[in-house]
């Protein structure tokens, strides 16, 4: 969606709208394309790690509160963030498209919008498979040439 015109939230909108706030109506365009358009998985996982990130900062100084210094304060901090923060990583992925598809309901946007956008952008992948394997039968067997 090409269009500058169309209203776009301000920073309180937006982050309230990035951890599950409702837009108005009138920012309905901007909803879509923010959920369905280009870079919208990574968006999401961004919006997802910031929380979490920020909730482990105060991690980082544990170190110097309990007095430790040396080479093992880095490990400490590593060891204490990183396990934490590769879960949020792997789950805002896993769960990305119920995140989208709830949006947009909340929106009041129809969800297949962004499953049509999915089969769009994997149109080459299932053409490059049916190409190679050949279409697939209605009962959900497969073909049967080889």
């Amino acid at each position: 969606m090409a269009n500058e015109n169309r209203p776009k939230p301000n920073a309180w909108q937006y982050i309230k709208y990035s951890y599950g706030g409702r837009l108005p109506d009138s920012m309905r365009a901007w909803v879509t394309e923010d959920l369905i358009g280009k870079g919208a998985t990574l968006r999401i996982v961004i919006r997802m790690f910031v929380p979490a990130f920020l909730i482990l900062i105060p991690i980082w100084f544990l170190p110097e509160l309990l007095g430790i210094t040396g080479g093992s304060d880095m490990v400490i901090r590593l060891s204490a963030t990183v396990p934490i923060l590769i879960p949020v990583i792997y789950f805002s992925h896993a769960l990305n498209k119920i995140w989208r598809r709830h949006m947009l309901v909340k929106h009041g946007i129809d969800p297949k919008l962004l499953e049509d956008s999915l089969r769009q952008k994997n149109a080459h992948i299932h053409a490059a498979y049916e190409e190679r394997y050949g279409r697939r039968s209605d009962d959900g067997t497969g073909s049967t040439t080889i």
